[in-house]
């Protein structure tokens, strides 16, 4: 898989989660958008992968996470993640609730409505959302 399919994968998974927000299907829809994030990270880590490299081993062991928190340490991105959350208080709380999402979500069977449509809008908020700060630097 290349960056430019994680970046697909990325919106893809969003419009997917939105799509079942508007249906009610909660559960799908919060873990749906909590995927487009972890797509989003790797496609950060893509963009710093050389043709011809061979991968550190260290990067490679923390790539193969769902965990976002360890995504984000892989690319590289945590200084600029902490600037972003100290000059805008709204994308640090919509950091708050992204970063808790879990792969793990896929096997519940209840997600409250508003706890979906929260991790959807901090991932997505055109201004301060993870999501659209991320697409910086993929």
């Amino acid at each position: 898989m290349n960056r430019a399919e994680l970046q697909q994968l990325a919106e893809l998974r969003l419009k997917e989660s939105q799509t079942l927000l508007d249906a009610a299907c909660h559960e799908g829809a919060y873990y749906l958008a909590g995927y487009a994030l972890e797509c989003a990270l790797k496609s950060c880590i893509a963009r710093k992968t050389q043709q011809y490299d061979f991968p550190d081993r260290k990067l490679v062991s923390q790539i193969f996470t769902h965990n976002l928190v360890q995504l984000v340490r892989a690319t590289g991105l945590e200084n600029e993640l902490q600037k972003e959350i100290q000059s805008n208080p709204e994308f640090g709380d919509n950091w708050d609730v992204a970063k808790d999402w879990s792969e793990e979500s896929r096997y519940l069977a209840k997600i409250q409505a508003q706890t979906a449509r929260d991790l959807y809008a901090a991932i997505s908020d055109n201004k301060f959302g993870v999501l659209p700060w991320l697409k910086k630097f993929w």
